[in-house]
């Protein structure tokens, strides 16, 4: 509509040459053939020159009706400069609308970022890097998935862990109908379970920090698969945690461990890399923890329906909220987890009755030359089947953020 108003007022319609025309097309064929679409006769109005629009019957008579109607409408004198004069009011007060709700939706809404960090990876879809072989991506820590210590849990960079490792899949093209499973793991109905799983944790990132993490695969002796992960600080790329895993295929339907088919085998065998595990093997055998040798023992745990994965058990990480419930309270308070080994047994469904049992194995916290806490872990069910074996090591709060020299050691 603006524009149509905007054109009338450059190029204003002559009262003089209106007249003519009527009288023209009256004398020409004075028929409704010669009128426009649907009979529609223009006339001009007496201040702008825009046209105005009426619709008749197309007929003979509204015909000479409407030209002597228009003859009696134009003016007898001839019109002023400054009636000839463009009227800009409409096109004016479409204008000033328009800015004035721009102005307010830039008043509602901030666009502008408190910290560039933000707009990393926005959102949270993340990329192929390294020909295919390495996938990363971003992720901003929520008010809701800190703690007590204004820190992320564990539980929180677990999940990142996991739901990185996913979108790799996704990304890469191999994700079936399963939870991680490639389309020929679904027609086998086979999933993949996690057997072991190392952890290094260097700091723990706080609210509104963005973490930026890295993921890869790679062989795992004849039937197995590694995934590593390296979790750095987006702004200063200092290095968060480091974590390997080793992943197992099985049987959907029979709950039994499987061998890698050859189809499955030559859908992910492309993205395998060649390097080394980005933590060195913690091969230390787990003592025998009883009921009565542990320090702690945490009874009648049991798996909520939210803590079952679309696999229809227990999802892994929160195994981990399992075991660190059966330290301590003194160790949770003054130290903070530093680094993890753990061995997955079997699983656990809904309806399962856990123990989750620690006992300390090391307490160095008065050693200031090698500081921290050992703990040993065990979680099984009640009627004492083994669910997942655990070393827990602590350092002191105070030292969060730094690396003492038993931490570096740990890293490859």
């Amino acid at each position: 509509m603006v524009a149509s108003v905007a054109s009338s007022a450059f190029f204003p319609a002559s009262s003089s040459s209106s007249v003519v025309s009527a009288k023209a097309s009256q004398r020409v064929g004075g028929g409704p053939q010669n009128l426009g679409v649907r009979g529609i006769v223009a006339k001009p109005t007496l201040s702008s020159g825009a046209m105005r629009v009426e619709a008749q019957a197309p007929s003979k008579a509204g015909l000479k009706s409407e030209t002597l109607k228009v003859e009696e409408d134009c003016p007898s004198t001839a019109r002023t400069f400054y009636n000839q004069l463009p009227d800009w009011s409409f096109l004016f007060a479409a204008i000033t609308t328009i800015f004035l709700a721009a102005e307010k939706q830039f008043t509602l809404i901030d666009w502008k970022p408190r910290r560039p960090d933000m707009l990393a990876d926005a959102f949270g879809l993340g990329k192929i890097m390294q020909d295919g072989f390495v996938f990363r991506q971003n992720f901003s820590i929520r008010s809701y998935e800190i703690g007590a210590d204004r820190t992320a849990s564990i539980e929180t960079l677990m999940n990142h862990l996991q739901e990185t490792a996913l979108n790799h899949v996704r990304g890469v093209g191999l994700m079936g109908d399963g939870y991680g499973s490639t389309p020929e793991m679904c027609k086998r109905n086979l999933i993949w379970v996690v057997t072991k799983m190392q952890i290094l944790v260097e700091k723990y990132p706080s609210w509104e920090d963005v973490v930026e993490i890295d993921t890869w695969v790679a062989a795992s002796g004849k039937n197995g698969m590694r995934r590593d992960w390296h979790v750095r600080d987006y702004r200063t790329g200092q290095t968060v945690m480091q974590a390997t895993s080793v992943w197992v295929m099985m049987n959907k339907q029979t709950r039994r461990l499987s061998k890698i088919p050859e189809e499955v085998r030559a859908e992910i065998g492309s993205y395998f890399m060649d390097r080394d595990p980005i933590l060195d093997e913690d091969s230390r055998k787990f003592p025998k923890l009883e009921a009565n040798t542990a320090d702690h023992v945490q009874r009648g745990l049991t798996p909520r329906w939210s803590d079952l994965d679309v696999n229809q058990h227990v999802n892994n990480v929160k195994y981990i909220g399992w075991i660190l419930e059966g330290a301590p309270i003194t160790i949770l308070e003054s130290h903070e987890l530093a680094s993890m080994t753990l061995e997955y047994k079997r699983e656990c469904g809904r309806g399962s009755v856990l123990q989750s049992l620690a006992a300390i194995s090391n307490n160095n916290a008065g050693d200031s030359a090698k500081p921290g806490i050992e703990c040993q872990h065990l979680l099984r069910l009640e009627s004492g089947a083994e669910i997942m074996r655990g070393r827990t090591e602590w350092r002191p709060k105070r030292a969060q953020g730094l690396q003492p020299d038993w931490l570096q050691a740990r890293i490859a």
